[in-house]
């Protein structure tokens, strides 16, 4: 998310990001009939099921999470705490170093020249550059033989998303805009391109890595990459465009924010904010269908599109620019000749084979269409579905579950996206609801269930297709939970707990608080001016059977983001000091060891600091209490009940590292002994105004780093290690049964 989308996202203005409306009359949790099973029955049956291995590390047994499992192995947090700070740097744990691995524009072939970094480097050249705003991440460990090995630590294919653009930065004088149009086609393209994924092969050097610039395997992915429309959405007359007449293809990629993986070895990239760069004006609702309008409504699709791209004239590059173009232009009826289903064949989980750098991506239908924030694997299990948690990112938006109808075979794991088409195109689709009693329902979201079908209002279905393509609605339907902003998930290699961060929602109203989003901050007491969930907070959840077969859980909030000087009652509710206090949790992942890292992405609390990366030791849920959070507006109050997890320590939770000034951290990914993690450095300066860079703008860093003087800063993913050589974050200590 950029630094202006958050402004507008603070401000409830209707910004295309993350401001959607969800219009659906979803009942709030005091009008939802209590679950069958009991908070406490369902934790009792929850913590007898053993954790297996997660995704990204072994595909063996991992962790077991029952009594009569294998000791684990405590952890111990291994630094002192980082003080919040808004100096223009990267502050670090000490004992701590970090390195430079891959900034924007960097070249990932022996061919390309250094970037510039002036503005005057060429659109084509980002064919062969790295993009923009470094996002969601993932480690895949070569071989010797150039074979996906998950244990392999010291060579890898590392996937980076890049999730958007600081425009002012790309080009000389930022871009050009004549009366509400894009006048240049070189501009243009240079910013699609900037947009994407990263592919590179890193090499361990000395303790950090380095990038192998003449990798065979190095490449970008972008919105202009040919891709394959896979799964039950294939083929509907709502994916039909210019480009592909049978709805089987479209170009390219966009706003890809967090990620996922696979068992064998392929990468998932998931298109988040993607409605706003389509153009589709007030004078196109006269062409449309009130099934289309209320789609359209829906999901955001409405007004100029953010970059601008659809307003480049003529056309004349391979349906370049006007596919952003959402409108009627055409007069086929099915738009075989014009882009006005294009809107349709974004917004969903796209697979990339980073192994076969000829391979076409091919978007996973089965898995729904949303603001996709990404995509977590669950247990892999040999006989058992496989399974990916996923967060749909706006307000009042909902968190889903994707079950494969295949169970494992771990034979699979070396065919590659052939796999995929087994297991990512064909499964079921649920979405969540999150009862006042502490436990939970995952709902079907299948055609002639549940009330998804012709009946269904304000949107009547179709078929499968259908509910899948619009699969917010379908969440509307059948009665699903909204939530605060669903962001990262994370599944604790441990427990196999499954964690969610839901960043923040300014426009939580007083009469809408619910259990599991329970704050409304206005406290005349206290005097808080803050509307709405302004700092965000954590849920976590066990399921009550094994991850795929599970259609109830149990939640609680694992922590409840706020400034340490908070009202301890109703705010700071888990507690927080000055060592470990942050807002807007963003960011989401768990380390084989069973740490858990939190990062943020945050306007709430810039007064006192910027974003951050923090370390924390899971609890299991149900290892705090209930809690009855008070809320104000005004005169009107209004109390809720929730369940909050045990108190942060300073043994379980601390600030390990602090931004630069205007930057958001985001992307993790480990190398395999625990010994590298990357992290990504996300817009710095990106509120910087003009062309002139100077120590007066809000971030110059890396300024110095290579070309020196005020250059442009820019996104980049960095390599954190341990000075002593050992692992990151907390070690392990002893056991315990």
């Amino acid at each position: 998310m950029t630094v202006n989308e958050k402004i507008s996202d603070l401000q409830d203005l209707n910004s295309a990001s993350d401001s959607t409306e969800n219009f659906s009359n979803n009942p709030r949790f005091d009008t939802i009939l209590s679950a069958r099973l009991t908070r406490r029955s369902v934790l009792k049956g929850s913590f007898g099921v053993a954790a297996t291995a997660v995704l990204g590390g072994s595909l063996s047994t991992s962790y077991a999470a029952t009594k009569k499992s294998s000791p684990l192995a405590a952890l111990k947090l291994n630094f002192n705490a980082v003080a919040k700070n808004i100096e223009d740097k990267i502050t670090l744990a000490e004992g701590y170093s970090w390195s430079l691995l891959l900034q924007t524009g960097d070249p990932i072939s022996a061919n390309a020249s250094p970037y510039a970094n002036d503005g005057s480097d060429s659109a084509q050249s980002f064919t062969q550059r790295a993009g923009d705003h470094n996002d969601g991440m993932h480690f895949f460990g070569l071989d010797k033989k150039g074979q996906w090995n998950p244990q392999h630590a010291e060579r890898a294919l590392l996937c980076i998303n890049h999730e958007a653009i600081t425009s002012a930065f790309l080009h000389v004088n930022g871009p050009t805009i004549v009366d509400g149009k894009r006048t240049s086609d070189e501009e243009v393209k240079k910013e699609m391109l900037a947009h994407g994924v990263s592919v590179v092969e890193i090499q361990r050097k000395g303790k950090s890595f380095q990038v192998v610039r003449d990798s065979r395997w190095n490449r970008r992915i972008t919105t202009l990459t040919d891709m394959e429309i896979t799964g039950p959405a294939a083929r509907s007359p709502a994916l039909i465009t210019k480009y592909s007449v049978t709805g089987t293809r479209t170009r390219g990629t966009i706003a890809n924010c967090a990620n996922g993986h696979t068992p064998w070895g392929t990468y998932l990239t998931c298109e988040e904010n993607w409605a706003g760069f389509f153009r589709r004006m007030p004078e196109d609702d006269s062409k449309r269908s009130a099934r289309e309008l209320i789609a359209f409504k829906r999901y955001g699709v409405a007004g100029k599109g953010k970059e601008l791209w659809a307003t480049v004239q003529p056309d004349t590059s391979d349906f370049q620019f006007g596919r952003w173009n959402a409108a009627v232009v055409g007069s086929s009826e099915d738009g075989s000749d014009d882009f006005r289903n294009a809107v349709n064949t974004f917004g969903w989980v796209v697979e990339i084979d980073p192994f076969d750098p000829h391979s076409n991506p091919k978007k996973r239908t089965a898995l729904g269409r949303f603001a996709h924030e990404g995509a977590w694997p669950g247990p892999v299990i040999e006989g058992q579905p496989l399974v990916w948690y996923m967060g749909c990112d706006s307000r009042h938006e909902y968190i889903y579950k994707y079950v494969s109808n295949a169970k494992w075979d771990p034979r699979d794991a070396s065919r590659g996206s052939a796999a995929g088409d087994k297991y990512l195109n064909d499964g079921k689709l649920y979405v969540a609801r999150f009862n006042e009693d502490g436990s939970g329902n995952w709902l079907l979201l299948e055609f002639g269930h549940n009330g998804v079908d012709a009946n269904a209002t304000p949107y009547a279905f179709k078929d499968q297709a259908d509910v899948l393509i619009h699969a917010r609605l379908a969440a509307d339907a059948v009665g699903a939970t909204k939530m605060d902003r669903p962001e990262w998930g994370a599944v604790n290699p441990r427990t196999g707990e499954v964690y969610m961060t839901l960043t923040y929602n300014p426009s939580r109203a007083l009469d809408k608080v619910d259990a599991a989003n329970p704050r409304f901050y206005n406290d005349p007491k206290k005097g808080v001016a803050q509307k709405g969930n302004a700092n965000g907070h954590i849920i976590r959840w066990a399921e009550e059977q094994g991850h795929g077969h599970a259609l109830q859980f149990t939640w609680d909030v694992f922590l409840f983001a706020a400034r340490s000087t908070a009202d301890k009652e109703n705010i700071n509710l888990s507690a927080l000091t000055a060592d470990n206090d942050f807002s807007s949790p963003d960011g989401l992942w768990f380390a084989k060891s069973g740490l858990l890292w939190i990062e943020t992405d945050d306007s709430a609390y810039e007064d006192a600091t910027n974003c951050m990366l923090l370390a924390a030791i899971p609890g299991k849920v149900g290892d705090g209490a209930s809690k009855v959070v008070s809320n104000y507006e005004g005169e009107k109050e209004r109390s809720v009940k929730t369940y909050v997890g045990a108190p942060a320590e300073a043994t379980s939770l601390k600030r390990f590292l602090v931004g630069p000034v205007d930057c958001e951290i985001t992307g993790l990914a480990e190398s395999p002994d625990g010994r590298a993690l990357f992290v990504n450095v996300q817009h710095p300066g990106e509120t910087t105004k003009g062309k002139n860079f100077t120590l007066a703008d809000p971030s110059t860093w890396l300024s110095h780093w290579p070309q020196g003087g005020n250059a442009r800063p820019r996104s980049a993913t960095i390599v954190i290690t341990k000075d002593d050589g050992g692992l990151i974050g907390a070690d392990l200590i002893a056991t315990k049964t």
